[in-house]
């Protein structure tokens, strides 16, 4: 039963006097709102357009969309960055359908890191060209294209909406039938620019400068449009990735609600370990709260298990209604009808409660949301902001609850609100001229139009390593070009998401008639992450590795439902390769450089959700893995009279608390980079902590940590001596077996570190 529907201000009255709550939520913060700030129409706006936005309702432009118009109209390329639900799409939308009206030889490709938010926007797109009264064609190009509609989105589209990964092996290559969209091609939009960071990101930017390369050769020059959540470095990541000077839009017009934060942690059940109530319960019974109250919510949940957990939890409220579709889950894996289905629900309104994983944190219109709760630390500020802009999305008052988990980085979160309300969100970092990336697309570039013998690619002098690909085979030189001569196609053997060519290849088993490929994973990741009887996460959905054939790099999956996750141990031998970089330091010295090591991953763990708990083990049989790559590293001094035992505890300690906070420095995930303590490394026989890429050859992290060490150990130390624990736990420095007083050996350490 629904009780009386309250409003945010009178529910959090309630809370404010609620014994139990008051205990649990350590702060509270209210963030104003603000009016919004117009600008008139342009006054070359098409008549058509000024008609369709009337329609909507729309008088003025906000300043930004404004803004965006006419640096589009002049030829600029810009970055926009405005918050959530502050009609980003209008800034690219508004030009390039005014030069279309203008000029219908115009084309527009829009790229969109994924499939559903591609036809999200086609949806709103094509609405808004049919209130227009125009005829302009706007399709999606991905692997769900009919092949009937294929030639006819090439001949006829004039916005092609697609996805880098489609972009990269469906279109580039294949350019000689996309004559009429590069030769006429005005604008590319790049939306959610903030997605683009790490391998990922360093990928794309080689597309976009393969993109531009053909573009050049077909006569057009397109301006780029790029738009993004708000990140610290939005100017620089879109001129790295499309190698182009862009003007940077950051004040936005829109008008913003009222917004109240609430930090959350849920109760010490165990004082001696550390452990804390379950964060899926917690949120499960703040979620019901809301519920009783009318208010209609968003839940975030990390994974698909967790939000099956706690949809089964908040459907107790609905059990006794006949066809009650009020409260649903959302993550990958539901059909694309069913999530539409979910998405008109949350928009009229029938939908009360949504238990999601991030497929809804990007920009899917999904309408008015009154609360948001987080089930713990998104992985970064950028996704937190995103996350917590689905709930007032039309400048209502919303309430924001973040629910702590027990690891080290919720919980330094959860107790140190400003850093998440005060701290600017990460930079998006990429790293386009890490060697194994440049070769496969220099490999593509040379298969879609000969080089000739004085050209660069982009920005890079590639004359030496078209020598090196002549070498090898795949190309050959006439007296002025490099023509491709090999019969493999080189884009079909690239992965976007990876940096090693030696990918594992996932293929599911779960329907004996239907095993198809979902996935792949490189090499020295596949360890760790593939091993047989680990779970691996594809979509939201949780499999089994029945089998990993490693030579023939192929993981055989089957779809599970289990309540636990995998974490492999890896025992990691280091060798520094060349040092280019160095500094002294108060605790010892700083370096970076090129780094080998050998992987062997040992055994791996069953640790149950929300709890922890350690509850099963098994070996590893895989052989060594060697890879190089770049890493920083800290030398120090070992403290005066410790055993060599006390010392690897210690550092084993720092290591756990360190690799937690790395995100907090560099937008990564906690996959992307690691720590590894050496008591003796074999370059210096001193004691030394290494944070490495695991990407072969690098992408870059590791040496924005060579800045930051200082303020990394810093952080570790003050997490550490304030956390509750009398001897480590998992918020801290993990669950330490060793009988020493391991936790004040590490906070010792650190101290001595930072003198």
């Amino acid at each position: 039963m629904l009780s009386k529907k309250r409003t945010i201000s009178e529910l959090l009255h309630e809370w404010r006097y609620d014994e139990e709550l008051k205990e649990r939520i350590l702060h509270w913060q209210t963030l104003e709102g603000r009016p919004a700030n117009y600008a008139p129409f342009p006054r070359n706006l098409h008549p058509s357009l000024v008609k369709a936005l009337q329609t909507r309702g729309i008088e003025q432009l906000y300043t930004h969309q404004r803004e965006a118009f006419d640096l589009a109209q002049s030829g600029t390329s810009f970055t926009a960055v405005t918050p959530t639900a502050s009609g980003k799409s209008y800034c690219y939308h508004l030009p390039v359908l005014q030069k279309i009206m203008e000029d219908k030889n115009a084309r527009a490709i829009y790229l969109f890191p994924t499939k559903a938010l591609a036809q999200d926007q086609k949806n709103d797109l094509n609405e808004l060209i049919e209130q227009s009264g125009e005829e302009i064609l706007s399709y999606t190009y991905d692997g769900d294209t009919a092949p009937g509609i294929r030639q006819k989105v090439r001949k006829a589209g004039h916005i092609v909406m697609t996805n880098p990964d489609m972009l990269h092996s469906g279109i580039l290559p294949h350019h000689t039938k996309w004559v009429s969209l590069f030769e006429n091609l005005q604008y590319i939009v790049i939306d959610e620019l903030h997605t683009y960071k790490g391998v990922f990101g360093s990928h794309v930017a080689h597309v976009i400068r393969r993109l531009k390369r053909i573009c050049e050769f077909y006569g057009s020059k397109p301006v780029f449009i790029c738009t993004s959540a708000t990140i610290k470095n939005p100017k620089e990541l879109a001129e790295l990735l499309t190698n182009e000077s862009h003007m940077l839009i950051a004040d936005s017009g829109a008008p913003v609600g009222k917004k109240t934060f609430l930090f959350y942690n849920p109760p010490i059940i165990h004082k001696t370990f550390g452990v804390r109530r379950s964060a899926v319960l917690e949120v499960s019974d703040l979620a019901k709260r809301l519920y009783t109250a009318g208010i209609q919510s968003i839940i975030f949940a990390k994974s698909r298990v967790r939000v099956e957990m706690i949809v089964t939890y908040l459907k107790e409220l609905t059990r006794n209604k006949l066809l009650d579709e009020s409260v649903r889950g959302y993550r990958g894996g539901y059909l694309p009808s069913e999530r539409r289905v979910i998405e008109k629900g949350l928009r009229d309104g029938t939908i009360q409660t949504v238990v999601s994983t991030n497929a809804l944190e990007l920009g899917v219109d999904i309408g008015q949301l009154q609360a948001c709760i987080m089930t713990g630390y998104p992985g970064n500020i950028a996704s937190a902001w995103q996350q917590a802009g689905r709930a007032g999305r039309r400048q209502d008052e919303a309430l924001i609850i973040y629910v702590a988990q027990s690891s080290a980085l919720d919980q330094y979160v959860v107790n140190h609100p400003l850093f998440l309300l005060g701290s600017t969100p990460e930079e998006a970092r990429i790293y386009p001229e890490n060697m194994l990336i440049l070769m496969d697309h220099l490999k593509c570039a040379a298969f879609e139009l000969p080089f000739s013998t004085g050209d660069t690619y982009g920005e890079y002098d590639i004359q030496e390593l078209l020598e090196y690909l002549a070498e090898e085979g795949v190309v050959f030189k006439t007296s002025d070009k490099w023509h491709w001569m090999s019969d493999r196609f080189p884009a079909h053997d690239i992965s976007l998401r990876s940096a090693s060519q030696e990918n594992v290849v996932i293929i599911d088993l779960t329907i004996p008639a239907q095993t198809k490929v979902i996935g792949e994973m490189d090499r020295h990741s596949a360890m760790t992450l593939l091993h047989e009887e680990a779970i691996y996460l594809h979509q939201g959905i949780q499999f089994q590795v029945e089998k990993l054939d490693w030579e023939e790099k192929k993981a055989y999956v089957r779809e599970v439902d289990v309540d636990y996750y995998t974490d492999a141990n890896l025992a990691v031998e280091m060798k520094v390769l060349e040092e280019d970089r160095n500094c002294s330091y108060a605790g010892g010295t700083i370096c970076f450089g090129d780094v080998g090591l050998i992987a062997q991953a040992t055994i791996f763990k069953k640790i149950r959700f929300g709890t922890h708990d350690n509850i099963g083990s098994g070996p590893i049989h895989l052989p060594p893995d060697e890879m190089h790559t770049s890493a920083s590293w800290l030398s120090f001094t070992a403290p005066d009279k410790w055993t060599e035992e006390e010392l690897t505890d210690a550092m084993t300690g720092v290591a756990y608390a360190m690799n937690a906070f790395i995100p907090l420095f560099i937008q990564c995930d906690s996959s992307d980079v690691a720590v590894v303590p050496q008591v003796k490394a074999t370059h210096n026989e001193r004691p030394t902590f290494f944070v490495y890429d695991k990407y072969p050859g690098g992408i870059g992290l590791s040496e924005k940590v060579y800045e930051l060490w200082e303020e990394l150990i810093m952080k570790t130390y003050e997490h550490v001596t304030n956390c509750a624990c009398e001897s480590g736990c998992p918020s801290c420095i993990g669950a330490q077996e060793s009988l020493l007083q391991t936790k004040g050996k590490v906070a010792k350490l650190l101290q001595q570190l930072m003198v």
